[in-house]
């Protein structure tokens, strides 16, 4: 597929998708959002792709939702569909079955956050803001508000929904929104510390581990121990596994097969 919207790149195991509409602020208009989905499948059935970082070109990471779409004069069973495409892109970020990072170069706003935290960590500029200011323009964060509670305390993401105000990048580290803010001039290293760490990991077990951790979040607690069991058995069962344990005792590193 020949991308408009966005850049996508492969390199040394790490896919690196970029929102590449600097002038309109990186909103995630209608034809960013079908790019985006498209390129986070491509990245989960590309063997050469051991982990995914997300980040935006120019100064903001994305502003949110392409306002424009919504106000269109259409039929709202069309913009029903229309925004049907963040819940597509929720799922593929979800499924990828391979690490996430969002890398946070500037402000995470609306919809632009729902997307940052679909991802499994998040590493900021300090510079970087982070809110949902829909209720400000009369509308409400409800495409991201399941991943919203999913991520921060109850009250927490209460604050964010109602209010509307913005969290500075060290606020959201301490809600737990982040896992880490560095300066902007290290916001590159930090990420390609991490990305790499991740795309070093055994694929085959870092694929079953990722659905397991997908998976299990909302089952009730019983459940979940069942299910975790199950994943452990078929985790056993890998080349890799018994390869890691082997590397282990012989005191070198593991050579992975993917299998």
């Amino acid at each position: 597929m020949s991308y408009e919207n966005i850049l996508y790149d492969v390199d040394d195991g790490v896919a690196t998708i970029t929102l590449n509409q600097p002038d309109k602020r990186n909103a995630l208009s209608y034809p960013m959002l079908d790019e985006l989905v498209h390129a986070f499948e491509a990245a989960a059935v590309d063997d050469d792709v051991r982990c995914v970082v997300l980040t935006g070109a120019g100064k903001v990471f994305s502003a949110g939702g392409d306002i424009s779409g919504f106000a269109a004069d259409v039929p709202l069973a069309h913009k029903h569909y229309g925004s049907l495409r963040f819940v597509q892109l929720f799922r593929a970020i979800a499924e990828l079955g391979k690490p996430s990072i969002c890398r946070a170069n500037g402000h995470v706003i609306a919809g632009g956050l729902g997307v940052a935290l679909a991802c499994d960590l998040v590493i900021a500029s300090e510079d970087a803001k982070f809110s949902t200011p829909e209720i400000n323009i009369g509308l409400f964060p409800f495409m991201i508000m399941a991943i919203i509670y999913r991520n921060v305390p109850r009250k927490k993401a209460n604050e964010l929904l109602l209010l509307g105000d913005r969290l500075t990048a060290a606020e959201a580290v301490e809600c737990g929104l982040i896992n880490k803010a560095v300066p902007a001039d290290r916001l590159d290293d930090a990420v390609n510390e991490w990305s790499s760490k991740l795309a070093a990991k055994a694929p085959v077990v870092m694929r079953l581990g990722h659905d397991s951790m997908v998976n299990q979040q909302d089952l009730p607690y019983f459940a979940a121990l069942e299910y975790l069991h199950t994943q452990l058995t078929v985790t056993l069962g890998t080349e890799d596994a018994l390869e890691g344990a082997m590397a282990f005792f012989e005191k070198r590193d593991p050579v992975w097969k993917g299998r």
